[in-house]
């Protein structure tokens, strides 16, 4: 059964924890975080342990924008982005996977956020991610 990981307030993230958690989808994640890192995208990770979920949590920030949040499941990572009523139209215009735009059409919003969520498990979801990214970045 595939769940969550990261339960234990006392053990934070490393590479070597999250390696063994994810297999071979680990190496998604490292491309994601040695591409993101770079000038055209410039983001931050910040890795916190939230209460409310009871886990460990990663927030992807540009400046002081949330971009999206990253969480780590047995196998995989998802990543999650929340957008505004007035930006869903902005995602539903981008070319990516049809699957990501009926989340937003279909999805119980979160307050007036509509969430679309990725679960990552190889390389090749990593473009429609950077697409979500890009947008996500370039909101006012």
């Amino acid at each position: 059964m595939e769940g969550q990981m990261l339960r234990d307030p006392m053990i934070p993230p490393s590479e070597q924890l999250l390696s063994e958690i994810m297999g071979k989808s680990y190496s998604s994640y490292s491309e994601l975080i040695r591409r993101y890192a770079e000038s055209e995208y410039n983001l931050q990770p910040q890795w916190c342990y939230y209460n409310d979920g009871k886990a460990w949590l990663c927030k992807v920030v540009y400046k002081s924008k949330t971009v999206f949040w990253l969480s780590i499941w047995e196998g995989y990572f998802k990543t999650s982005f929340f957008f505004r009523d007035r930006d869903c139209s902005g995602v539903l215009e981008l070319d990516i996977d049809e699957s990501y735009k009926q989340q937003i059409e279909s999805s119980q919003t979160f307050g007036k956020l509509h969430p679309v969520v990725l679960e990552i498990r190889d390389h090749s979801q990593l473009e429609d991610l950077a697409k979500l990214i890009r947008y996500k970045k370039g909101l006012k």
